[in-house]
């Protein structure tokens, strides 16, 4: 098992890169849904190869699941 972070296409990903959602995500908590093909910018890769750390306009703060991206 590598500790490398991929994304749901097996691309590696690094800080800073920018991702793609593959599937509309509701977000716990709000109102909100991220639409399928929204561009996530600078992303930021945490201690969990399985999660990443990112912002879109409307929610700060958020931490996705790599199965739901794909590196752009």
């Amino acid at each position: 098992m590598s500790d490398e972070t991929r994304d749901s296409n097996g691309s590696v990903l690094a800080d800073g890169d920018n991702v793609t959602l593959i599937k509309d995500l509701k977000v716990k908590g709000t109102s909100v849904t991220l639409k399928r093909g929204t561009l996530v910018k600078g992303i930021r890769l945490t201690g969990n190869t399985d999660e990443i750390d990112c912002k879109v306009d409307k929610v700060k703060g958020l931490v996705l699941r790599t199965e739901f991206v794909r590196k752009a």
